[in-house]
């Protein structure tokens, strides 16, 4: 407490000294003798006891000494804290097991309708049906959603409860060496009844890499700790002291005589698993990224590119030999193991910020994310890595390959969870693919109300440069008429790249004729229609939801955004730029809701921009 002065001068019949010392013992207050002033305060009293001519002493009030063997109130009011944080989450903390018995871990729920986190080597290897324990002493059946094999994340749904417990996603870039955590888990399958256990520690270390040891699983810029992570916790949560999720613990490093944990464990940050968790609630097998360029040192040691591809989104944004990287995702980037490390926690697709040095002028450009491993690579990949992976307890996995990705046949799965998959190749679970498909076309069609509208459309309006135009969309095609010349384009599907090349106005009509028909004919006309995942629009605007399908030899990409469509694109080479469509300036016409303005761009080129003053369609007149 705050120092108290107290005077010895007369007060009446008892002396200031006197009453002093009858109330400290009341207040629990120990005095200790000063001689001569204290501060200002002090110089004051004094002063006046000597003009009174009464005798001066200052004597300091400070809280009673704990008796020996008491712990002081701020130490126990820490531990009330942290056994309360612990009580708070410990429902959320998952305990995996396979129906064999052989494999297991620990994971982490993260939303009230039972979808839980864990690692991609303990659930891969459970099958597609897992058994997961709770807290509350029961068992639940589980289900595989979404694999990222190479950042050793998976996702899967427990089924058989109107509501679960969940976790509050923290922000894992916020944390700092000596934060304290506490990591949670199954370790050594020690939790027969279902109670994780508990170690708690301090973040050693931030932005750490662990290397792919003999298989794709790649730890990057991960979050090192003290707390004990031993087998079985892979998969478990890593809390902050708030109770926050800000890691998915996944390696450690054991003493060579024995699987034990010697202070150096590793967690996945949680904010590299929010950029991948639309990708695997969409039921996905999804990879990471790369640049299409490599980094090495220059004589000072500052990060320069070393070797580039010519067809990669970087060179086509300008990036070329010995330019300096700067930064990266708005993140400083030193050397180049820097960028190689915060590269590995984004998925392909993305549009980053980079920022380079040539000379004395830096440059900004956003680059689009090469994917790291071709479709069939990846695929191959996690095959052969299922029998190699370490599962706790220490028990080798299976020598029959079949039985580590588990039943494929939805009719061998157990009976709770057997609506909830659809195998599809190239997916982890495409039951939850066509649920995210049916929830983004559902919330268009309550937003926009486009989807009753299967006459031909017609926007009539100008271009930004004051030109006249009439667009007109249907089934047969789309036709653009401008004030001297009219183009057309017919529905047939394209199956050369050359016919949507930037000199043809053919990929224009093509993009807007496959706006109409995914809202008139949905799925229906893209048998091949699947939820591509989520990403930041143009690289810094909100998240959208991005469904694909193919069409003739493109890939199409429609991109949602709270029940609107703000954008779409059409690629038709993987090396060029693709033919884009943004939507902007949503108004009302009568029940529709429809972009006033559509600009079409070509990489960094402004192709068009329409301003559209009417939108008319069989159902509806302006």
């Amino acid at each position: 407490m705050d120092c108290t002065l107290f005077s010895t001068g007369t007060f009446g019949i008892l002396s200031g000294r006197s009453l002093v010392f009858l109330l400290a013992p009341l207040l629990g207050l120990n005095l200790v003798p000063f001689a001569g002033g204290l501060g200002a305060l002090a110089e004051e009293l004094a002063a006046h006891h000597t003009a009174t001519g009464g005798d001066f002493q200052v004597w300091v009030a400070r809280p009673e000494a704990p008796l020996p063997g008491e712990i002081p109130e701020p130490i126990l009011a820490r531990e009330r804290e942290r056994i309360e944080v612990v009580r708070r989450v410990t429902p959320c903390v998952v305990a995996i097991f396979s129906f064999s018995g052989q494999s297991g871990g620990s994971g982490v729920l993260i939303s009230p309708d039972g979808y839980a986190l864990t690692n991609f080597h303990v659930a891969a290897p459970c099958g597609i049906a897992l058994k997961c324990g709770l807290p509350d002493g029961n068992l639940y059946d589980a289900i595989t959603v979404g694999w990222d094999p190479v950042g050793d994340v998976a996702l899967i749904k427990l089924v058989g409860r109107e509501e679960f417990p969940f976790a509050v996603l923290g922000d894992s870039d916020a944390v700092q060496v000596g934060d304290e955590v506490f990591v949670m888990g199954n370790p050594f399958m020690l939790a027969t009844d279902l109670q994780p256990t508990v170690t708690h520690g301090i973040i050693s270390g931030v932005h750490r890499y662990q290397h792919p040891a003999e298989t794709i699983l790649e730890y990057t810029d991960c979050l090192q700790t003290d707390a004990s992570i031993n087998p079985g916790n892979s998969g478990g949560p890593m809390f902050d002291k708030a109770g926050r999720l800000i890691g998915i613990n996944g390696r450690a490093s054991f003493d060579r005589r024995g699987r034990i944990n010697v202070g150096v464990g590793y967690a996945i940050p949680i904010n590299q698993i929010k950029r991948f968790l639309g990708h695997l609630l969409a039921g996905r097998i999804v990879d990471h990224a790369s640049l299409g360029f490599r980094v090495g040192s220059d004589v000072q040691g500052a990060p320069v590119v070393t070797s580039i591809l010519e067809g990669s989104d970087a060179f086509r944004r300008g990036l070329r030999l010995d330019d300096e990287i700067v930064r990266f995702a708005d993140r400083p980037i030193l050397e180049p193991n820097d960028l190689k490390n915060l590269l590995g926690t984004f998925p392909p697709g993305w549009q980053v910020p980079l920022v380079y040095r040539r000379g004395e002028v830096e440059s900004e450009i956003m680059v689009r994310l090469l994917p790291l491993h071709a479709e069939a690579e990846l695929l191959e990949k996690m095959e052969r890595i299922f029998t190699d992976l370490a599962l706790p307890p220490d028990r080798p996995p299976s020598d029959d390959p079949a039985r580590l990705t588990g039943p494929q046949d939805p009719l061998a799965l157990p009976s709770p969870v057997r609506p909830y998959y659809e195998p599809r190749h190239g997916f982890a679970n495409f039951y939850f693919n066509r649920l995210r498909q049916t929830q983004i076309l559902h919330a268009w069609e309550l937003r926009e109300k486009l989807q009753n509208n299967s006459g031909d459309w017609v926007l009539e309006g100008r271009l930004s440069s004051g030109e006249s135009f009439r667009l007109q969309i249907g089934d047969r095609g789309s036709r653009l008429r401008l004030a001297g010349s009219e183009v057309v384009w017919n529905s047939s599907r394209p199956t050369a790249a050359e016919e949507l090349a930037p000199s043809e106005p053919r990929g224009l009509l093509l993009s807007m004729y496959l706006w109409r028909c995914l809202a008139v004919k949905g799925s229906s006309d893209f048998p091949d229609l699947y939820c591509w995942g989520q990403q930041p629009y143009l690289g810094r605007g909100p998240m959208v939801d991005v469904l694909a399908a193919g069409f003739g030899v493109c890939e199409c990409r429609w991109f949602f955004h709270s029940g609107l469509l703000l954008g779409l694109e059409v690629e038709y080479d993987p090396h060029q730029d693709p033919w884009e469509v943004r939507f902007a300036s949503f108004d009302s016409i009568g029940e529709l809701v429809v972009p006033r303005q559509i600009s079409v761009w070509i990489g960094t080129q402004l192709v068009a921009d329409f301003l559209v003053d009417k939108f008319l369609t069989d159902n509806s007149r302006e």
